[in-house]
Parts: C-alpha cells; sequence; structure tokens
C-alpha cells in the first residue's frame, strides 16, 4: 500500500523518501549556481555543492539539460504561483506590474538557459513549451484583469509583456549596475502599458498629495515662505 508521503518516478516505481530529499538538494543547488556562474556550471560542482555523489546526482538526471528543465519546472511553479497569490493580494495594476517584474528578474537568472534549451523549444508540444503556456496563461489572467480595471491599455497582449520582460533581462545582463538598468526600463514598460487616463489620474492624486497642508514638501515650503516673511522678504528675494 502506497503511503501517503510516496511519490511515483517516471516508470511508475515508488521514489523513497531519501532518494526525492537528493533530488530536491540537487534541484535547489542548480538553481543557485545557475544563478550565480550560468548554465555552464558543472554537473560535479552541483553535486558536491548539493551533498551528494556525481553518480546520485546522474541518476536522477539524464545530464544537463534534464536538470535544467527541472529548475525551469520549479521556477514556472512559483511564478505561477505568485501570480495567483497577487491576483488576491493586490490591485490589478499592481499586481500585474509585480508579476512582470518577477518575470524579468526570473529570466535574469539563468545566463544561457534559453540556449541551451532553444532545440527543446523548437519542438512542438514539449514539455518546455508547456511550461511556457502556463506562464502565460498565468500572466494573461493578470493582464485581463489589469484591462478590465482601466489599468492596462486594451491592445496589449500578455506576449508583449513576456518578449519585454525578456528583452530587459538580455539588454542587462552583462551591463555594469545592470539591476538599476533593468528597474528604469520596466518603469519604461509599465508606463507604456498603462493607459494615458490612468496615468492622468494617477498623476493628478500625486499632485493632490503634495498640494496637501500635511505633505511634507507642501509642509516645507510653507515654514521657508514663513521664515522669510519674518525676515522682510519676498520667496524670490537675495
Amino acid at each position: 500500500m502506497q503511503s501517503a508521503n510516496e511519490e511515483r518516478a517516471g516508470d511508475g516505481r515508488p521514489v523513497r523518501a531519501d532518494a526525492r530529499i537528493s533530488r530536491e538538494r540537487i534541484v535547489a543547488s542548480a538553481g543557485q549556481l545557475f544563478a550565480e556562474e550560468g548554465v555552464s556550471v558543472s554537473l560535479e560542482r552541483i553535486a558536491q555543492h548539493a551533498g551528494v555523489g556525481s553518480a546520485t546526482l546522474h541518476r536522477h538526471f539524464q545530464g544537463r539539460r534534464a536538470l535544467a528543465v527541472a529548475v525551469m519546472d520549479e521556477r514556472v511553479q512559483a511564478l505561477c504561483a505568485r501570480a495567483r497569490r497577487l491576483s488576491t493580494e493586490c490591485e490589478p495594476g499592481q499586481a500585474l506590474e509585480a508579476w512582470v517584474r518577477a518575470v524579468v528578474e526570473h529570466n535574469s537568472t539563468f545566463r544561457g538557459l534559453a540556449t541551451l534549451l532553444s532545440e527543446d523549444l523548437a519542438e512542438p508540444g514539449h514539455h518546455v513549451e508547456s511550461r511556457h503556456d502556463e506562464v502565460r496563461a498565468a500572466g494573461g489572467e493578470l493582464l485581463y484583469r489589469a484591462q478590465q480595471a482601466g489599468a492596462a491599455r486594451h491592445d496589449i497582449t500578455i506576449s508583449d509583456l513576456l518578449n519585454l520582460a525578456n528583452g530587459i533581462a538580455v539588454a542587462t545582463e552583462r551591463v555594469r549596475d545592470g539591476e538599476r538598468q533593468a528597474d528604469h526600463l520596466l518603469d519604461v514598460v509599465i508606463t507604456g502599458v498603462r493607459p494615458r487616463a490612468y496615468m492622468a489620474v494617477r498623476d493628478a492624486h500625486t499632485q493632490d498629495g503634495l498640494d496637501s497642508p500635511s505633505s511634507p514638501r507642501r509642509a516645507s515650503t510653507s515654514a521657508g515662505d514663513g521664515q522669510e516673511r519674518e525676515a522682510g522678504r519676498g520667496p524670490g528675494s537675495p
């Protein structure tokens, strides 16, 4: 009888708990080292980082590509889960922006991953393509909610956003201060995604806050004007 925590391998055989833990450690180590050193890092180094033998790694994964797919699976699941969480925790426009930023971070993390999996990506119906479909579906739902709320233009598609996110990741991969550059480019993209009417309302609310008597900027300006008046000078006097 199969226990509650017992998993099955691809051939239907049960996977022991210790084998499952070893696999999880290998995937976690691969994800970390892919992010730090790129996907060309040696499999032996990944095994060492995970605290397992090289033979154990090869027993779980038939080469680098299989390991890269496993890492991608884990990150795709995290992206989809984040999309679901954001849809319930944030306003539609904020949820979409936060998720697109997560996609850029995801794409920036794995240097060379797309090249490594390029043959799989070109094969219709492949496992990798199905994972991309999951990402598009998760992001598409966020985009639809943002469009219905008036926080995103209706002529934008989820493919547009994913292509832009990937472009930002590639463009800032090897530049100095790439993270700051990526944030700047994302701000440009998000501004372009939002309808003009949405931006006008947001800017009006921002200005209202600055004009409020309780605004720190307004209070500072008012205090300065008062000091100048007490000294017998106008705001522009020398």
